[in-house]
Formats: C-alpha cells, sequence, structure tokens
C-alpha cells in the first residue's frame, strides 16, 4: 500500500521525458532546415554571378538567363514564405534552370576555360553537394520526429501537446530537377 505513489510517479516521469524528446527532435529538425537556409542564401549569392559570367559569351541565350533569374527570384520568395512545399518546387525549379546554364557554357570552350566562370562553378557545385547534405540531415530528422510522433505510446504524448508532423525536403514525381537538361542549338 504505502507503494502505490511508485506508478504515478512512474508514469510523471516518462510523460516528461517523452515530452522533452519530442521538444528535441522539433529543435534538431528546426536547425537542420536552418542549415538548408543558409546554403540556400549561399546559393541565391552566387548565382548572379555566375549569370554575368555566362552572359559575356553567350549573348544570344537570353532566355536561358531570363528562367535562371526568374527561377531565383521565386526561389527566394518561397523562403521568405517559409512554406516547405512552395520552397521544394521552387528549389527544384531553380535546380532545372542551373542545370540549363551549365548546358549552354558547355558550347563555350572560352567561357570553360575562364577562371573566373570556374571558381564560381566549382563554389556553385560545393554549395549544391552542401545543400545535398543539409536536405538529408534534415530529412533524416524529420524522419526520426514523425516516427516517434507515429509509435505508440508516443503518440498519446505528442496527440496530447500538440506535437505535429513535419514534411520532408524531398523532389516529387515528375519534378524538373530529376530530369535530364535537354540543350538543342
Amino acid at each position: 500500500m504505502m507503494y502505490l505513489w511508485i506508478i504515478p510517479a512512474v508514469l510523471v516521469l516518462y510523460v516528461v521525458f517523452a515530452y522533452n524528446g519530442f521538444v528535441s527532435l522539433v529543435n534538431r529538425a528546426k536547425e537542420a532546415w536552418a542549415d538548408i537556409d543558409v546554403q540556400l542564401k549561399r546559393r541565391y549569392d552566387l548565382i548572379p554571378n555566375l549569370v554575368n559570367a555566362v552572359k559575356g559569351y553567350a549573348t544570344h541565350e537570353s532566355g536561358v538567363f531570363e528562367k535562371v533569374t526568374q527561377a531565383r527570384a521565386n526561389a527566394i520568395s518561397a523562403e521568405k514564405s517559409g512554406n516547405p512545399k512552395d520552397m521544394v518546387a521552387s528549389e527544384n525549379m531553380l535546380s532545372g534552370a542551373l542545370k540549363s546554364l551549365f548546358a549552354v557554357s558547355e558550347a563555350y570552350p572560352d567561357l570553360k576555360a575562364n577562371t573566373n566562370f570556374l571558381s564560381l562553378q566549382t563554389e556553385l557545385s560545393d554549395t549544391e553537394n552542401k545543400i545535398q547534405a543539409a536536405r538529408r540531415f534534415y530529412n533524416g530528422n524529420v524522419r526520426d520526429l514523425n516516427t516517434k510522433i507515429e509509435m505508440f505510446p508516443g503518440n498519446i504524448i505528442a496527440g496530447s501537446f500538440g506535437f505535429k508532423k513535419m514534411e520532408f525536403f524531398d523532389l516529387e514525381e515528375g519534378d524538373v530537377a530529376k530530369n535530364n537538361v535537354e540543350v538543342k542549338f
């Protein structure tokens, strides 16, 4: 009879630890999202320099430059909105436009030999790799959070305290970034 207080105490401790676990997972996912955000901003800063470097060599390719510029503007706008679905879609369009820009650059040997262009291309490639790593890190954290929210008895704690599943940052079927770029002259 005197040990009956142990059961409610253990239950309270479980709820506290489970709640703190959810808070930790949510914060890790937010941190991972911030890592993606930093790399995207870096990419946004590099793109105008890259476009200007290519423009000097390929003046008759204005449609490609306009696509890249518009895709960049859309991506920045989507980032400001904070909506993950809009960000994913706009980032995928930007990736596709950048593929077109690099495909155009292949037709200009002088451009490919230009050290400024090569440096920008290397920096952008490095940034793309960092974005990819940040997406994987984010998606891993979202997977862990979503799994804990769905599993029993965590689903009871999550529902009681209003923890919600987060969306993955991934490519959708038929997305431009999944397809190879076709360049015609």
